[in-house]
């Protein structure tokens, strides 16, 4: 996938954030990066701080650079790099958040069992019901953000580390004014590594969207 990235035009930099992963994740980002000096980057956490602390981390990261254009995308290759080209199209032709998504025409995903598909799909419409946002894929974590909108939001407030993040970013940015815009894409089921999701998390994004709903954004 890194090679894939820096093949793009126009060239993208890429931040792995790892949280000590098992599978030696830092370990193979360390034997690439002098093939792309100032274009590869690692941040190595230590322990299991969780997806939003991750994905905040690398904001931050990006916020202290000159990044206009700011991406999140998963690097177990259901995520398609080639997207990103897109996602940043649609920031350059009006979006603040380019959302890669699922369920909207002409998106799709390919190898998940149904009962995955339509759990994540009755997830979006309950999302959707409850906070009254016109979004198709709200847990989607394929995104690319205008600068402006990460440095306008407060992620001291952050209140969620799961999926529910991902939901939580959404619902901020569309409260504060910004435009969302779906873009369509192709998930792939992971072709490395085991999913994180769990009881535990799905409770934090169903619970978590009844407290979003009547949480004070400013």
């Amino acid at each position: 996938m890194i090679r894939k990235v820096f093949s793009l035009q126009p060239a993208f930099d890429l931040l792995i954030v790892d949280d000590g992963s098992p599978d030696g994740t830092a370990s193979i980002v360390k034997r690439v990066m002098p093939e792309f000096p100032n274009r590869l980057f690692l941040e190595e956490r230590t322990g299991k701080l969780g997806l939003g602390t991750a994905y905040i981390h690398g904001f931050n990261w990006a916020l202290e650079r000159t990044y206009e254009y700011i991406f999140e995308m998963d690097c177990d290759f259901s995520h398609n790099p080639d997207d990103l080209i897109r996602l940043r199209q649609a920031c350059i032709d009006g979006a603040d958040v380019a959302i890669g998504s699922r369920y909207v025409k002409g998106g799709r995903v390919q190898n998940w069992p149904i009962s995955r598909i339509l759990m994540s799909y009755f997830a979006s419409v309950y999302v959707r019901t409850i906070l009254w946002i016109n979004i198709g894929d709200t847990t989607a974590g394929f995104k690319c953000y205008k600068r402006k909108v990460l440095a306008r939001i407060n992620f001291d407030t952050i209140k969620f580390i799961g999926y529910a993040f991902q939901i939580e970013m959404k619902y901020i940015s569309y409260k504060l004014g910004f435009k969302l815009v779906e873009v369509p894409i192709t998930f792939k089921d992971r072709t490395e590594g085991a999913s994180k999701m769990n009881k535990g998390i799905f409770r934090e994004a169903i619970i978590g969207v009844l407290k979003m709903r009547f949480m004070k954004i400013t």
